[in-house]
């Protein structure tokens, strides 16, 4: 019957078995009656979809969606289960399947791709029933069972027809509150006690977290300034919505929606990153190169994340002429930078060390760690000495100077997400397939920094050696305010 939801007769009241399109009209239809989609129906976001189109097409192509899609992930847990003899567990999976942990479908997460869609990655229903915050790192969240969905809106929609809606700070990205809800899956403690992802508490040590300062979800879930109804229901009021992309630094490394958009909104995250800033210093017919970078606008470390997977690097080099008279950090294509011999490499990673205090590669052997990366924005203020502690600055030649002064330098930080040597070693464990390798990602961390002495957009005398040094930034960096020495791992192995 028209303008009606009618029962299935070879079963209960299914509305996930409605294609979208018929569920795009039972949502628009004035006579659909108000009939509560079970729990069930919720679990999957594909219920979500006839109503809340745009909110799933963002989702849909989001590293929450991918987060049990990841052949990564899957070669990472694959090998930890097989090393640990299962002791692992539900490590992995209750944040990258939570739904499947909590329905009992998985207790190691090697059957995902047996299980229905509904309990692969992190969905709707598992984010939007948090009730609770229980404690600040590896999935501590409780949800709710009372089938209402809850979100930032505070004056819910009366006549929504398919399921409760109820406001929390929880899930508010203007309030503090809500960045606990991501800190849950975003600080990890692995089995052996060490702090392997730490970006909530990154986050919670800077000026970010402050009042004044931005949560999670107003960097990563960006507010529409345009007014539109966030549920195509009848009557639905306008609101200003806000994205569900959750873009970061993760891309997928495989076919799966919306990937050109993610790598967009990835590089436009790290186009606004960090301040950099070069300069020459001459001294002689000889020359020192310094590099600073300062991270002013990730509100958390950089990188941050899994770090000890990650790998970011700074690349100089300098020219006479069409020479390259030197160069730190030039990795070829397709390789590694922990494959070079480079003295003068400025690598920022997180190292991670087992129980015996020997390096080791994969998270579930860490008891501890070692970081490098960029510390996050500790005050907005520029009179506060502590505005500046972010300022890292690097020499090149780290132990000499350069033996001419050139005409050209130039400059670029590097990130690969996860570090192609992470991929070569579940290579050869037999847990990742080498197509994988192939498909990541080296992003271009800003735009690349270019010297000359004659376009130099800063000149000071150095109060320590007395010599002119000529700058060139593209950014706000301040290049005569104080500057701490970038930290080198002092442990850590190529």
């Amino acid at each position: 019957m028209p303008g009606r939801c009618e029962r299935n007769p070879a079963g209960p009241l299914r509305w996930l078995a409605l294609s979208s399109l018929a569920f795009a009209y039972a949502c628009s239809n004035s006579s659909q009656p108000d009939l509560f989609l079970s729990r069930d129906d919720l679990l999957d976001p594909g219920a979500c979809q006839g109503c809340h189109q745009d909110h799933y097409d963002d989702w849909a192509g989001s590293m929450h969606a991918y987060a049990s899609e990841d052949p990564v992930f899957l070669a990472m847990n694959q090998r930890a289960q097989r090393e640990t003899n299962g002791a692992l567990g539900t490590f992995c999976v209750k944040c990258h399947a939570p739904m499947a942990v909590r329905e009992g479908a998985t207790k190691d997460g090697l059957n995902l791709a047996s299980l229905p869609k509904k309990l692969r990655g992190v969905t709707c229903y598992f984010c939007h029933s948090v009730d609770q915050v229980t404690d600040s790192h590896d999935n501590p969240l409780h949800l709710a069972s009372d089938g209402v969905m809850r979100a930032a809106i505070s004056d819910p929609f009366s006549g929504g027809r398919f399921h409760k809606a109820a406001y929390s700070p929880l899930l508010d990205r203007d309030r503090a509150d809500s960045a606990t809800t991501c800190g849950a899956c975003h600080d990890i403690v692995s089995p052996h006690g060490a702090a392997v992802e730490r970006t909530f508490n990154e986050w919670r040590s800077s000026i970010f977290s402050g009042g004044t300062g931005t949560t999670c979800g107003q960097c990563h879930m960006p507010q529409s300034t345009t007014p539109k109804a966030v549920a195509q229901v009848p009557g639905a009021p306008l609101r200003q919505p806000h994205g569900h992309t959750f873009a970061a630094v993760d891309v997928a490394v495989q076919p799966f929606p919306d990937k050109e958009r993610q790598h967009l909104l990835v590089q436009s995250f790290l186009d606004t990153t960090l301040q950099t800033a070069l300069c020459v210093e001459p001294e002689g017919g000889a020359s020192r190169i310094h590099v600073t970078l300062d991270n002013v606008a990730a509100g958390h470390s950089f990188p941050s994340g899994a770090s000890q997977d990650r790998r970011s690097w700074v690349e100089v080099v300098a020219y006479s002429g069409s020479d390259v008279i030197y160069s730190s950090g030039t990795v070829p294509d397709g390789t590694s930078p922990t494959t070079l011999a480079d003295p003068d490499l400025w690598l920022m990673r997180d190292c991670i060390f087992g129980e015996s205090g020997a390096q080791v590669s994969m998270f579930w052997q860490a008891a501890s760690s070692e970081g490098n990366s960029l510390p996050a924005l500790l005050t907005f203020d520029s009179s506060d000495p502590r505005f500046y502690q972010t300022h890292r600055v690097k020499a090149y030649p780290s132990s000499n100077l350069l033996s001419a002064v050139p005409d050209r330098v130039t400059l670029r930080v590097q990130l690969q997400p996860i570090g192609l040597d992470v991929l070569d070693d579940l290579i050869a464990s037999g847990d990742l397939d080498p197509q994988v390798r192939a498909a990541t990602t080296t992003f271009t961390v800003g735009s690349m920094v270019e010297w000359t002495q004659a376009s130099a957009t800063h000149v000071y005398v150095d109060r320590l050696t007395g010599n002119r040094v000529y700058c060139a930034t593209s950014t706000n960096l301040n290049v005569l305010a104080d500057k701490f020495p970038a930290t080198m791992h002092a442990r850590c192995a190529p």
